[in-house]
């Protein structure tokens, strides 16, 4: 049977992104949006980048963005994946020649055709607790109800997960993935060791069931 993986997002430290790969994450997340706490510079993102060990997929997030300052990012980092999180069209997800995901705020909202349509694309579709259009990493769930049970594509679940609800979440949803920033956290942007080994061990043993 598929298991669900674990993308850990708004890595700011390299002892973070090594601990995470160490627990056996699937992917990092590296904010470039400037108002997030998480935000880092090509710079960082870079060094951090280089100590990653291999097999751990390194993903840019994007809201919003211009083309300049994402070509500019896939310049200077080793990016595997991009990842929108704003109002980004498919055809602007898609000129850059790279695999990418979109994510989708699911405040107040469902999933219609339409939009499951336009990204026919993307690798998967992100869904997040936030509303439409406004900043992730916010530490909100959603009603995983609302969820189409047909959705054809590789679903990330996001959104409020942390280590209490993170196994009953795999068990009731069976994502593709599961994305998790402040519900690892010890602060904005700093990882909690702890709370980052617990996450994955509940993410396990929700895919040991399934085994």
């Amino acid at each position: 049977m598929s298991y669900t993986r674990v993308k850990i997002c708004g890595i700011t430290r390299i002892e973070d992104a090594l601990h995470a790969a160490a627990e056996g994450v699937d992917a990092i997340g590296l904010v470039f949006y400037d108002k997030s706490p998480r935000y880092v510079t090509s710079a960082q993102a870079a060094e951090i980048c280089k100590k990653l060990p291999a097999f751990v997929t390194t993903v840019a997030l994007f809201k919003d963005a211009d083309v300049d300052e994402v070509r500019q990012v896939l310049a200077e980092v080793q990016i595997d994946l991009l990842q929108f999180h704003g109002s980004e069209s498919a055809e602007f997800c898609r000129q850059f020649g790279r695999p990418y995901i979109k994510a989708l705020g699911m405040a107040g909202e469902s999933i219609v055709p339409k939009q499951v349509a336009e990204y026919h694309d993307a690798r998967g579709l992100l869904l997040d607790g936030h509303a439409p259009g406004a900043d992730g990493g916010t530490g909100q769930s959603f009603e995983w109800g609302m969820i189409p049970t047909d959705l054809k594509y590789p679903l990330i679940l996001a959104g409020g997960l942390n280590v209490d609800n993170v196994l009953g979440a795999v068990r009731a949803v069976q994502p593709y993935a599961v994305d998790v920033s402040s519900g690892v956290e010890s602060e904005k942007g700093i990882k909690d060791a702890v709370l980052v080994t617990a996450f994955m061990n509940n993410v396990r043993q929700a895919n040991n069931e399934r085994s």
